[in-house]
Order: structure tokens, then C-alpha cells, then sequence
């Protein structure tokens, strides 16, 4: 795919995507953005992870082992979700009122899961516009392998070298995010041209100039700043501190990758519906927090405008029109069989059904500019006008 192609396809492709019915003024009432609830958030698992990470600090240096591997497993856990899960949301700009707060935690977290806020701007927004349609949306490509494998098990269990589970967008596990970051720093694109994650990170960059020379600057910071972390372990003999800050996110990633894969696997390209797209899952609290609640994503999905805290109480308004919510564990169960039966036929994919209740062509003129708001998340270049 070429720039000239993705500029025809914002030119050609129109999804008329179904959403849900809501009643009159709801969506303006839920996309009201709180600095309360986002300090909540935002500034809870930034919380979290000084917890965790002091707690690991503490047992180190009293050298409780057991405790320590403990203490940097929950570190690792809850950092792990500064890659692609915050710095989403914040992405999209609709944590905070006020948005210089949006924009300091979005760099924060960015910083500390290797994270590349501009590549992701440009790729997301795609991702919103086109989800699940190839020619222009390749954040994700179908299918995709729920895989359990036990030594990529072992890799997200512990500390992840290598892998890329589950999204094309992404730079994988630590070796290839440290490399294809030094690469980025000198403004070179991935060489592989069969890789669909290369190639999309470079028509990417061929469509969106500058933002790719944003990317460019952010990732000699990136590398400024965890090459400094590692300057001063070695002169202070803290070696902890590149475990904290540098490769916290690369640790524990389990329950990212847990959460994180029910999204779109397993379900169907092509749809203007996304209830058939997409999957919603109710998580306990803790989890829901962690994962910024995203298992409320079919919402997400048709009103992107909306803050992640108040998704729960959309999902309450329009329940009777949407599918109900899977578990974590039905999810699986879920894309485990859908799997079982593309191997066998490759062109199978599920149909989820739908409620009795649940409409197939909307009946109210909706809002369009509330509902396809996607927050601040698009760069300049792809700002719908």
C-alpha cells in the first residue's frame, strides 16, 4: 500500500457503521471529560506502579528474594499496561479536561512502555475510521491466533524477548523494540517487506510526513532516557533500576495479553456492524481498572468520544441493542473454538448473535459529530474537516 493508496481510500471508503440508538442528550452527558475521574485512573496506576516498584526496591535491598520476584512480577503486571492501554486512552484525549494533563501522562507513559504516541496516532485513527476493513485499516488483521502455546506462555510470564502477540501495530517484545527504536531514531523504516507490521509502520509514515518526523524525535528520546536510567545503574551500582523503569513493561505481560486479545479475534472483517466486530467482556474491578476499561469495547468502538469511565454506564443504556458481555474465561473458550475451525476453514468466521431486542437499522437521525468523535486522537493530517 502506498501513500497515494491511503489518500484514495480516505477519499473512497465510507463505512455506514450501525450504532446504537441513545436517548436524546446522552451522549453529550457521557462525553463529558472529569479531571477527578482521570486523576482517578491515570493517577492510580501511576500509583500503582510507584507501589509495586518501591516494593521491589525495599526487598532488594534487604535481599528477600522471594519477595523481590514477587513484588517485581505485580510491578511488571501493572506497568505492562502502559503499552498500548493508557497510552490509548490518553491517546484519544478524553481522560482529562484539562489537556495538558491528557498530554503529560500520555508522555509519561509513553516513556516508561517504549511507547510511540505519534506512530500510534496516525495507525489508530485508521483503526477507528476503517475497523476490521484492510484497505484502510491495518492496526489489526484477521485472523488472528489465540495462541497458548507454553513456551510463548512462559515468554509472557516472565519476561517478553520476542514476542508480538495479537496486534500488527507494535514494535513486539524488548529486542525488536530496542532495535526498530535505534532505527527509528535514524529515521529508518523496517526493511521486511512481507512483515505486515513493517509494512504498515511505513505506509504509515509515507501518508503522515510529520507525524513521522515526531516519531522520529520521540524515539531518540526514548532512547535518551533508558540509556540515562542505565548510565546511572552503572555508576550507582543499582542495577535494579533499569528492572523498574526500563524493563518493567516487558515483565509480567500475561495479563495484558489475557485481557487484551478478546478484542477483535476471532470475529469478522468487513462488517459495518460492530457488535459483529467486536467483543465487550466483564472484568472484575482490578482488572477493569488495569486494563483502563477497554473490555467495554464494542462501546468504545461505536462511541469513541466517550471516556473510559463513563463506558459502563453507556453499555447500560443501549444493553438491550448489543450482544451480551462474554467472560474473560467465555471469551477464550470462544476464540479458542473459532480457531479450532479456521484451521480446518480458513474462511470461517463467527457470527455473534444478537438479542431479540437488538435492532439492524437505526430509526433516529443520529449526531453525527458526537458520534464520530474519536477525542483529540487524530494527528493534523488525518483531522476530519
Amino acid at each position: 500500500m502506498t501513500y497515494q493508496e491511503l489518500s484514495e481510500v480516505r477519499k473512497t471508503l465510507r463505512v455506514d457503521w450501525y450504532r446504537c440508538p441513545t436517548r436524546p442528550g446522552l451522549l453529550r452527558e457521557l462525553s463529558r471529560r472529569s479531571d477527578a475521574q482521570g486523576w482517578f485512573q491515570a493517577g492510580g496506576h501511576l500509583a500503582l506502579m510507584i507501589i509495586t516498584g518501591s516494593l521491589a526496591f525495599h526487598f532488594w535491598s534487604r535481599e528477600l528474594w522471594l519477595a523481590f520476584l514477587l513484588a517485581l512480577f505485580c510491578h511488571g503486571t501493572v506497568t505492562a499496561f502502559c503499552r498500548g492501554n493508557s497510552t490509548h486512552e490518553l491517546g484519544h484525549g478524553t481522560v482529562f479536561k484539562t489537556k495538558w494533563l491528557n498530554k503529560a501522562f500520555l508522555y509519561l507513559f509513553s516513556l516508561i512502555g517504549w511507547w510511540d504516541p505519534f506512530d500510534y496516532a496516525s495507525s489508530h485513527t485508521y483503526h477507528h475510521r476503517y475497523t476490521l476493513h484492510p484497505e484502510g485499516d491495518r492496526e489489526v488483521l484477521l485472523p488472528i491466533e489465540p495462541s497458548l502455546a507454553s513456551a510463548f506462555m512462559l515468554q509472557l510470564f516472565t519476561v517478553n524477548l520476542l514476542t508480538q502477540p495479537g496486534r500488527i501495530f507494535g514494535k513486539g517484545g524488548l529486542i525488536s523494540t530496542v532495535l526498530l527504536t535505534i532505527m527509528g531514531a535514524f529515521g529508518r523504516d523496517p526493511a521486511a517487506e512481507k512483515a505486515p507490521a513493517n509494512e504498515w509502520l511505513r505506509t504509515l509514515h509515507s501518508d503522515q510526513p510529520q507525524e513521522h518526523r515526531n516519531s522520529i524525535l520521540w524515539s531518540r528520546i526514548l532512547l535518551l532516557f533508558h540509556g540515562s536510567v542505565l548510565v546511572i545503574a552503572i555508576l550507582t551500582g543499582l542495577w535494579l533500576l533499569p528492572l523498574l523503569f526500563t524493563t518493567a513493561v516487558f515483565t509480567a505481560n500475561l495479563l495484558q495479553y489475557l485481557v487484551n486479545l478478546p478484542q477483535h479475534c476471532g470475529l469478522r472483517d468487513h462488517s459495518t456492524d460492530f457488535r459483529k466486530n467486536t467483543r465487550s467482556i466483564k472484568l472484575n474491578p482490578l482488572f477493569d481498572f488495569l486494563y483502563w476499561r477497554m473490555g467495554w469495547h464494542i462501546e468504545h468502538h461505536m462511541f469513541a468520544g466517550v471516556p473510559c469511565y463513563n463506558l459502563a454506564k453507556l453499555h447500560r443504556e443501549v444493553a438491550h441493542d448489543m450482544p451480551a458481555p462474554r467472560t474473560l474465561l467465555g471469551a477464550w473458550k470462544e476464540m479458542r473454538a473459532v480457531w479450532r475451525r479456521q484451521k480446518a476453514d480458513p474462511d470461517y468466521q463467527f457470527d455473534t448473535p444478537l438479542p431479540a431486542t437488538a435492532k439492524q437499522a437505526r430509526e433516529d437521525a443520529p449526531d453525527e459529530r458526537l458520534e464520530s468523535s474519536i477525542g483529540e486522537l487524530a494527528p493534523a493530517g488525518l483531522q476530519e474537516r
